[in-house]
């Protein structure tokens, strides 16, 4: 528990054998539960992470967004929600910086940026960096929202997110987050993150079939989400979750109407 909330981290994953045991080992003691969901994985991923204290769950269906379904669909209740990657890229070390803008109620959403942040010399192919900078452009170009990164890498509240109908089984579901995030007018700070060199081969970029298949699911999406207009929508880059000038969304979106907007929908479960 971490100032009074209780904290769950979900991490997806597949064949990660090499790097679960010492990612779940890593997170922080204020961590209270530790979800691993394994997806289909052919090696020792599903025993090292139960043996590093993790609760594994199941997730046959291959795909993150399944993964991590299959994770959210075992919780019944808690406060904050930290999605990582189960692969050593993440540095569980920064993971207040996720969680503390959260605790503050500045926000409701906080994406880990890679962007604004250090990556490791390597750590991301020059396939992942175009592809990110499209969709953000995509998005800010679409929905006058800028975000810097989609990183896998973030915090969410629990209300949040059973107020969102997140259904995307594969490598939609990190942009599809912060494209409901949008239309349903939450509130969502980026904060600067590292990005290390993962341990072992990446299933998305360390493959031609992954890269583009993840890339055309993403712009696909960006270009396809409904567009509407919700009550306002605030965006905070800052690492206090303050706003900053170069980050902000375009003046259609921050003009004097713009202001911080609360959850006042009723939430749903999430399927």
């Amino acid at each position: 528990m971490r100032k009074g909330h209780n904290v769950t981290v979900v991490i997806p994953a597949h064949n990660e054998e090499a790097a679960i045991g010492d990612v779940v080992r890593s997170l922080p003691d204020w961590v209270d539960e530790i979800v691993v969901a394994d997806n289909a994985s052919t090696d020792e991923t599903k025993r090292r992470a139960k043996r590093a204290g993790a609760r594994v769950v199941d997730a046959p269906t291959r795909g993150y967004g399944s993964a991590c379904q299959a994770a959210l669909a075992t919780i019944r209740q808690t406060d904050l929600i930290v999605f990582m990657d189960g692969d050593g890229s993440d540095n569980p070390d920064e993971m207040a910086l996720l969680v503390d803008p959260l605790i503050a109620d500045s926000c409701d959403i906080v994406i880990g940026s890679r962007s604004a942040g250090n990556v490791e010399a390597g750590a991301m192919t020059m396939p992942q960096i175009a592809g990110n900078w499209i969709a953000c452009f995509l998005i800010r170009l679409r929905f006058g929202v800028r975000y810097t990164d989609l990183g896998p890498f973030r915090s969410i509240t629990w209300r949040a997110l059973q107020s969102l109908d997140m259904n995307d089984a594969d490598y939609g579901w990190t942009v599809q987050l912060q494209l409901l995030a949008i239309t349903h007018a939450l509130r969502v700070t980026e904060v600067p993150v590292t990005y290390r060199r993962r341990i072992g081969v990446s299933k998305i970029s360390g493959t031609w079939r992954g890269v583009v298949g993840a890339g055309t699911k993403i712009i696909w999406l960006v270009l396809t989400h409904r567009r509407s207009t919700p009550d306002p929508f605030a965006f905070s880059a800052s690492q206090s979750g303050e706003a900053s000038p170069d980050r902000l969304a375009d003046p259609a979106t921050t003009d004097d109407k713009i202001a911080a907007s609360r959850l006042s929908h009723r939430p749903k479960d999430i399927r």
